[in-house]
């Protein structure tokens, strides 16, 4: 009787001291500065609206340089008569939006 008391007492034990790492892991988490952040509506969309402009000035400049280098590497193609006279078309058209 008493092995099966000793027994359900280390069990206890174990599930005490359980707790108490999941205690402290919990407050590690809370202090962590990512649930800082979330913690505030005010900082999430602060944090928001800084990756949205981020991603949308990226966007628009990776654009810029992908559709500058097509039309130059396109006006460079004179040997070709189809693409060629296509591409002089597109270089002259991109030239004329330049201010």
């Amino acid at each position: 009787m008493t092995s099966e008391r000793d027994r359900e007492e280390d069990r206890l034990s174990g599930l005490t001291d359980e707790i108490v790492a999941l205690r402290v892991e919990l407050a590690r988490l809370n202090s962590h500065r990512f649930i800082r952040i979330q913690n505030s509506a005010w900082r999430l969309i602060g944090m928001q609206f800084a990756r949205g402009l981020a991603f949308g000035l990226g966007s628009v400049v990776g654009a810029s340089l992908l559709v500058s280098v097509v039309v130059f590497l396109l006006s460079e193609i004179d040997f070709i008569p189809i693409i060629g006279d296509w591409a002089a078309q597109i270089a002259r058209e991109v030239q004329q939006l330049e201010p």
